[in-house]
């Protein structure tokens, strides 16, 4: 079932609380599809009138950003020896190669890396217990992980709910143009039928 289909057959509280889940858990470390799951709830809330699209913001910005915060303290407290740990755990998305591009972006950006990086998929998991392991300032990493959180999220929330509300308006009124279409090249066939009919009418007689 698709994630959206899926979604569809919750409560409204069950997709806030699945989104701000799923979120949290990957901002802290865990490869989930956080992004999908975001996407295709706010798609939903378009279309769908018992899902609020601010809630669904709110509890999107809430989950990324105490996702994140726990990654950094687990981060900070494990040290390397997690990220080899996790290395072997995910060797696919905690390989040395992603780990050491994540590393040089935190070294050459610093608190920028945790912002931009919540709108990397890559990065958005690393985010969180890369600058725990790193020892970031926990000011510096905060300011970031806040605003990363709730301009990400957010953000992601506002854009797709309206580009949902103009998509389905404009299938609406592509559907009535369809209909009036379809009415006009009946109506159209039916008057050709009708006038070949009476031509052939006289032709008939006549033999």
């Amino acid at each position: 079932m698709h994630v959206q289909e899926w979604l569809d057959t919750v409560p409204a509280v069950a997709v806030y609380a699945v989104v701000g889940l799923v979120i949290g858990l990957e901002s802290l470390g865990i490869p989930l599809p956080g992004e999908i799951i975001l996407v295709s709830a706010a798609l939903l809330s378009s279309q769908h009138g018992g899902i609020d699209p601010l809630v669904l913001g709110a509890c999107a910005s809430a989950g990324a950003v105490i996702g994140d915060s726990i990654g950094y303290a687990i981060g900070r407290k494990g040290g390397r020896p997690l990220l080899a740990r996790l290395g072997r755990k995910f060797p696919k998305h905690f390989s040395d190669g992603h780990i050491a591009t994540a590393e040089r972006s935190f070294q050459k950006w610093g608190m920028w890396a945790v912002f931009f990086g919540r709108f990397v998929a890559l990065l958005r998991i690393f985010a969180g217990p890369l600058a725990g392991v790193l020892r970031m300032p926990y000011w510096k990493f905060l300011i970031a992980n806040v605003l990363g959180g709730i301009v990400w999220a957010g953000g992601t929330t506002a854009v797709i709910y309206y580009v949902g509300i103009v998509a389905e308006s404009w299938l609406k009124r592509f559907s009535w143009l369809g209909l009036v279409l379809a009415v006009v090249i009946g109506v159209a066939s039916m008057l050709i039928v009708k006038r070949k009919a009476a031509k052939a009418q006289p032709a008939t007689a006549a033999d």
